[in-house]
C-alpha cells in the first residue's frame, strides 16, 4: 500500500477508532450502573402470600440504647448481625411515625397503630417478663386478629454535620424491617438499608441517592425516608429490585 493510501486509511480510522472507544464506556457505564445502582443499599427481601390483609404495626426500637456503647448486635428475630451504634427512643418514635404514614399512602393493609400495639406488648410483657420478643410480637398479633406483624430495629443514626450544600461529615443510618406471621412466628418478608451519603464524584454508582437528594446534603431523616419509601413501595411485591 502506497503512503497516501496509508495517510488515508489512518485518517479515517483514527476518530472511529475514537468514537468506537467512547461508545464502549458510554454503554459498560449503563450496564454498571443498572446492575449495581442498589446492590449496595439493600438487602434483598423475601416474598410473602399477598393473601396478608391486616398487619399489626409495633414499628422500630433502638437496637442499642443511648446509654449502650457501640458494639455487635444479633437480631433476635433473624440472627442477622450488625455494628450497632446507641440510638435515641426519640429517633425510633419518629421513623415509627414515617412507617406508618408510608404504609397507609400504600393503602392495602388493614392497619393496627402502634400506640394500640403497644398497650398490648406492655401488658404481654408484664404477665412474662422472660418472655423472647419473637414470641411477644406473635402474641401481640394474635390479640389482634391480625395476619402479620411489623417489627424493626434501628441499628445507626448519625445527624449530617454541617449544611446541606456543605458538610464535615455526612449523614449516615441504618434501620431493617421484618414482617413476621400471627400464625406461627415465622419470618414473611424483611428488607433493611444501610447507608452513609458520599459525592457523587466518591461513588459513580450512587447516582440514585445524587438525583433524590438533588445534590443536597441530607439529613439522617432525610437519607432514612429514601431507604423507608423504597422498603415499603416493594412490601410484598416478589418483584426483585
Amino acid at each position: 500500500m502506497s503512503h497516501p493510501q496509508k495517510a488515508f486509511y489512518s485518517e479515517f480510522f483514527s476518530p472511529l477508532k475514537k468514537l468506537l472507544k467512547i461508545a464502549f464506556l458510554f454503554l459498560s457505564l449503563i450496564f454498571i450502573f443498572s446492575c449495581h445502582i442498589y446492590k449496595y443499599t439493600y438487602e434483598q427481601k423475601s416474598s410473602f402470600p399477598l393473601k396478608i390483609k391486616k398487619i399489626v404495626v409495633v414499628g422500630f426500637r433502638p437496637a442499642l440504647s443511648d446509654k449502650d456503647t457501640p458494639g455487635l448486635f444479633r437480631c433476635p428475630i433473624c440472627g442477622a448481625t450488625f455494628m450497632a451504634e446507641p440510638v435515641s427512643d426519640d429517633v425510633a418514635e419518629k421513623m415509627t411515625i414515617d412507617l406508618v404514614n408510608y404504609l397507609k399512602r400504600k393503602e392495602k393493609y388493614s392497619l393496627i397503630p402502634p400506640g394500640q400495639a403497644k398497650g398490648v406488648y406492655s401488658t404481654i410483657l408484664s404477665q412474662n417478663i422472660t418472655i423472647g420478643i419473637r414470641d411477644m410480637l406473635q402474641k401481640t398479633g394474635k390479640s389482634f386478629s391480625s395476619d402479620a406483624v411489623l417489627f424493626g430495629y434501628i441499628y445507626r443514626w448519625r445527624e449530617r454535620v454541617g449544611t446541606e450544600y456543605g458538610i464535615e461529615t455526612p449523614a449516615s443510618v441504618a434501620f431493617d424491617l421484618h414482617l413476621l406471621s400471627t400464625d406461627n412466628g415465622s419470618i414473611l418478608w424483611k428488607d433493611s438499608f444501610k447507608k452513609t451519603q458520599v459525592s457523587l464524584s466518591e461513588n459513580l454508582l450512587d447516582l440514585s441517592t445524587f438525583i433524590k437528594s438533588r445534590g443536597r446534603w441530607l439529613t439522617a431523616k432525610e437519607l432514612a425516608q429514601i431507604g423507608l419509601e423504597s422498603m415499603i413501595k416493594y412490601l410484598g411485591n416478589s418483584t426483585t429490585r
